[in-house]
């Protein structure tokens, strides 16, 4: 069954490449328009004003892989014998040789979900755009996917989650995006063939073996499989080589990008996932999409993942070119919408928009950037609510603020559990961060950097960030000494905001020592007394109006 990897790496990266994985477009065309699937032609892009005023977005990171209560990845190390999820499933679900992660399929019911009543609590908490997930890299799409059967509408909810997510958003005003993993799978899911933590395959076989003839196999009762039909390997897309890992005190280290030890995908393989995304992205018309992965998705191998973003500009640009014209011929225009790439070079930077996971730069970027957070784990952990390991509201203001002055969005992953619903714990951590938007919104929501992002121990140091992100640990401590700054269109208001309440009511601001002020407001009280001394603005906060931080409107 496992077939050689015939594609070698090493292709030169530049607008003139030649990819050694070319789609086919047999099935699913590329929309042609303004944009050419080249780095010449997508840096031509630009991003669009309301994507630079809408600041925080919510996330339904959320899916199959919510039903165990284990957290993310749990697809992947439920295989992995000794990892901790390997021996909760074993616990409460069996061997995974005999109930593997697609008997966890039919289990994911959603039977609680009301997107209606989620985007509409989403919104009244802050949130100006809303994400959902399309597929993870348990390569499971939570649509009525025309291109893979392992779906939503076929196997657990029996619901077209992309379809409800959308008409929520929609409802609600509230850009859509929609988040895609599944180009992974072909590396990630290699634990589903069966090795130990030393890397080496014994015992039983595990799901990544299986082909579709074996669902047509009776069980040892002679009962039927319920899985009769359909086709494994394109769940576990285990039909090639095992990737070369490096293994290190028993924990594997997968090789993320393609032209690092991992086996090149097929074909086939990228081809299926372009079309999935295609499919979505014609069907929900997203107004953003996301991809965890290094640039675009199977890049530098194949046009995939350049052939989507050209995609998803020319839609969008048609999409919203019609709406406009219906609604005001005069005036119809278009908008590329958003494209989302991780660990990105300059150049790369002026053709998609780049996000950071779990962190920031520590300065103000020239290109608007997103960082995408949870306040648990990705997927539900049970272990996080028990345990109280949620992010605090305050930490999660603390977070959105220097993002926001540092000319960055915040897209804030909230975990459902498999039914569809938040904990008790999550809700009162939403509320209390939603009374602190409700007032101090206006610092955020559609403002600009000023001239510097802020001051404080924080903003001095030198904080790097680690491949992707991964730096936002300094923030959860952070003081009334960390200053973070932003400013209205019109430059006539800057908003400071500390990062947590002085202990003696008052705040000190050195980088405003030279501004000529008319007056400064405390948002949530009103106008309040200032003063100058030598290192720079004084001001007297009358009293607390919230639990979490300050910010002064400055005129």
């Amino acid at each position: 069954m496992i077939l050689a990897c015939a594609v070698m790496l090493g292709a030169s990266v530049n607008a003139q490449q030649t990819y050694q994985v070319p789609v086919s477009e047999a099935q699913e065309k590329m929309q042609v328009g303004e944009y050419e699937p080249t780095w010449e032609s997508l840096r031509h892009y630009q991003v669009p004003e309301w994507f630079r005023d809408v600041k925080f977005g919510i996330w339904a990171h959320w899916g199959a892989q919510c039903v165990e209560g284990s957290g993310d990845w749990m697809a992947r190390e439920m295989y992995m014998e000794g990892n901790g999820k390997y021996k909760h499933h074993r616990e409460h679900y069996g061997h995974p040789s005999e109930f593997g992660y697609k008997d966890v399929l039919p289990l994911f019911k959603a039977e609680k979900w009301n997107p209606d009543a989620l985007v509409k609590f989403y919104k009244e908490c802050g949130a100006e755009y809303f994400f959902a997930l399309g597929n993870h890299h348990d390569n499971y799409d939570l649509w009525d996917s025309k291109y893979q059967e392992w779906n939503s509408m076929n196997i657990g909810p029996k619901r077209d989650i992309l379809a409800e997510w959308a008409a929520a958003a929609k409802k609600y005003g509230l850009p859509f995006g929609i988040s895609f993993h599944a180009d992974h799978a072909w590396t990630w899911f290699e634990p589903s063939r069966r090795f130990d933590m030393k890397g080496n395959m014994r015992g039983k076989l595990y799901d990544g073996w299986l082909t579709k003839e074996d669902g047509y196999k009776p069980n040892a009762d002679g009962s039927e499989k319920w899985w009769k039909g359909l086709d494994p390997q394109n769940l576990y897309a285990q039909n090639h080589d095992m990737s070369r890992d490096t293994w290190d005190n028993g924990v594997i280290h997968r090789q993320w990008g393609w032209d690092n030890g991992a086996c090149p995908p097929s074909r086939e393989f990228a081809t299926n996932f372009y079309n999935r995304t295609l499919d979505a992205i014609n069907r929900y018309n997203p107004d953003l999409i996301y991809f965890d992965v290094t640039v675009l998705p199977f890049y530098p191998v194949s046009d995939a993942g350049m052939r989507i973003a050209t995609h998803m500009y020319n839609h969008h640009n048609m999409v919203t070119e019609a709406k406009t014209r219906t609604n005001n011929p005069a005036k119809a225009t278009q908008n590329p919408g958003v494209v989302f790439g991780k660990i990105l070079t300059d150049e790369q930077k002026e053709a998609l928009v780049w996000d950071v996971e779990r962190g920031a730069p520590n300065q103000i970027m020239e290109r608007p950037w997103q960082c995408c957070n949870c306040i648990g784990d990705w997927h539900y952990n049970t272990a996080t609510y028990e345990n109280g390991w949620y992010k605090s509201a305050s930490t999660i203001v603390k977070l959105l603020v220097d993002i926001v002055s540092k000319n960055g969005n915040m897209l804030l992953s909230v975990p459902l559990r498999a039914d569809g619903t938040f904990d008790e714990k999550e809700e009162a951590i939403l509320k209390e961060f939603a009374a602190w938007m409700k007032v101090n919104k206006e610092s955020i929501i559609a403002t600009r950097p000023w001239k510097v992002f802020g001051e404080g121990p924080i903003a001095n140091s030198t904080i790097n960030i680690n491949a992707q992100g991964f730096n936002d640990g300094n923030y959860a401590k952070a003081g009334s000494d960390e200053i973070r700054f932003t400013q209205s269109k019109d430059g006539r208001i800057i908003y400071a905001t500390a990062l947590a309440w002085p202990e003696d009511m008052t705040m000190k601001v050195k980088s405003l020592a030279d501004v000529k002020i008319k007056s400064i407001e405390l948002l949530g009280y009103g106008k309040v007394k200032y003063s100058r001394t030598a290192d720079g603005l004084v001001v007297n906060l009358p009293r607390k109006v919230n639990t979490i931080a300050p910010v002064l409107k400055i005129k």
